[in-house]
């Protein structure tokens, strides 16, 4: 592993951490050089694939970046970092893996997505959920809006199936 500040290829392993889908290895390395520390996340490579069934029954295989595409578009010029982008994914991904194992609904995703932005903004949660859940008319939306206020975000539930 090259160090990120001399490019040196000797470092050590300080400690080392997983998710806790066991997904993803977080490791904390020190450089032998000069004796800075830096972070680096390895995943956990898979040997099948993960399929995402969509509304119309048809299966895609799952993509992260189509789900971080999505939340970026929510979280546009709001306060939400990348790396808080980064890690809705990972909370995401975890929520998946728990729950399948070689195929995941869509409706599933979309669902997990809305209730980790929820706790994170809720203006990107709304913007996430005007999209997913295609309002039919402004009185949806209001509703919409008007829950997200009065409701703690502790008490949030996902309605993981329903339309």
């Amino acid at each position: 592993m090259k160090c990120p500040y001399c490019k040196e290829n000797k470092d050590k392993v300080i400690d080392s951490r997983s998710s806790e889908a066991g997904r993803v290895i977080r490791r904390r390395r020190q450089c032998l050089v000069c004796r800075r520390r830096f972070t680096t996340y390895e995943k956990v490579g898979e040997s099948f694939k993960l399929n995402v069934i969509k509304k119309d029954n048809s299966r895609v295989p799952y993509d992260r970046e189509k789900v971080i595409s999505g939340l970026q578009k929510a979280c546009y010029k709001r306060p939400v970092s990348a790396e808080q982008i980064q890690q809705i994914a990972d909370k995401i991904e975890e929520d998946i893996f728990r729950h399948s194992d070689r195929e995941v609904d869509s409706k599933f995703i979309g669902e997990s997505a809305m209730r980790h932005l929820r706790s994170v903004d809720k203006v990107a949660y709304i913007r996430f959920a005007s999209v997913y859940r295609h309002f039919d008319d402004a009185g949806d939306l209001i509703d919409e809006v008007t829950q997200a206020i009065s409701q703690p975000d502790d008490q949030t539930q996902p309605k993981l199936f329903s339309d």
